[in-house]
């Protein structure tokens, strides 16, 4: 559910997200409609789900030229995104459900102008959360921190421990509480030593697994890493379905005892209709029906809602 604040600056590209209804994109409508989704998947047994800054492929995969930054150029927090975070935080609080707050993706980093700024964006988004006072929410760092596209280097797999370590450094002045936080990996890959040391929990990417045997063994693999310790790990992308088989990749990671996120996106040529307007298949794809309006959709939730007990 990355794309819940997602919005583009870039004039260029900013008509490809239009509305069928309206022809015009709408940052709020998105939001709004979001918001008015999350009772539903809810009542499913969803507990959690990603939300990122700086959002994700609004295609599913790739990026070209549309601009998503979620901070200005020297990390100052933009006043726009964060109102529509608010909205979807304070949503979720009232749900009972737990956000996963990534902060930075590949193809938009570059919109913060130095290091230091990457540093002033962190630090200003956990002074934003101690102010608003929610505690619903664990932080991703940033999302694939493998992958090349990241400009800045304190991005990168060898040195992202260092803004995990500056966020478990971060005392709410009132509380004296922290949030926990991580970051991922791409798709198969297991984290790093550098990584699981300081981490409050692990992040995983089922992508490119189609084997659902793969999924257990990357749990095991990563519990066996030098520096881990009793944590929780969640596979939180996976673009593998396949949900009315016994066995595929979100079945395999609740059997190992990791959770699993589904990464719903739109195939070349898919189109979900929804009474008088298309929108483009996918939670990833903008503009997004965030119902439950498409069979894959409408799979998983019917699965998990009876791995969860929700329904019989």
């Amino acid at each position: 559910m990355v794309q819940g604040i997602f919005d583009d600056l870039n004039p260029a590209t900013r008509p490809l997200w239009k509305y069928p209804d309206t022809g015009e994109w709408d940052a709020d409508r998105n939001t709004d409609e979001f918001v008015a989704a999350m009772a539903e998947w809810r009542r499913h047994g969803l507990l959690a789900f990603t939300v990122n800054i700086q959002g994700g492929s609004p295609t599913g995969y790739g990026n070209k030229g549309w601009i998503n930054p979620g901070f200005y150029k020297d990390g100052k927090l933009r006043d726009d995104y964060f109102k529509r975070l608010g909205r979807i935080l304070t949503k979720a609080d009232d749900l009972g459900m737990v956000v996963i707050l990534g902060l930075f993706y590949f193809g938009q980093d570059e919109q913060l102008d130095s290091e230091q700024a990457v540093i002033h964006a962190v630090s200003g988004t956990i002074d934003w959360l101690f102010q608003k006072g929610f505690r619903n929410v664990i932080i991703e760092i940033n999302n694939e921190c493998n992958i090349k596209s990241y400009d800045h280097d304190i991005l990168k797999p060898e040195r992202v421990h260092e803004l995990i370590e500056l966020v478990k450094n971060k005392k709410d002045p009132k509380s004296g509480q922290r949030f926990y936080v991580s970051t991922s990996y791409g798709g198969g890959h297991i984290p790093h030593p550098n990584v699981v040391g300081p981490a409050d929990f692990i992040l995983l990417h089922g992508n490119g697994v189609s084997d659902p045997n793969r999924i257990t063994e990357m749990v095991k693999l990563t519990r066996r890493v030098e520096s881990y310790h009793p944590m929780p790990i969640l596979f939180n992308e996976d673009d593998h379905y396949d949900f009315d088989k016994p066995v595929n990749n979100m079945i395999n990671a609740f059997r190992a005892r990791a959770s699993w996120g589904f990464f719903d996106f739109r195939k070349r040529g898919e189109t979900l209709v929804t009474g008088d307007s298309t929108f483009r298949e996918g939670y990833q794809s903008v503009p997004v029906d965030w119902g439950i309006g498409s069979q894959r959709k409408k799979e998983f939730f019917e699965l998990l809602a009876r791995i969860s007990g929700r329904k019989r």
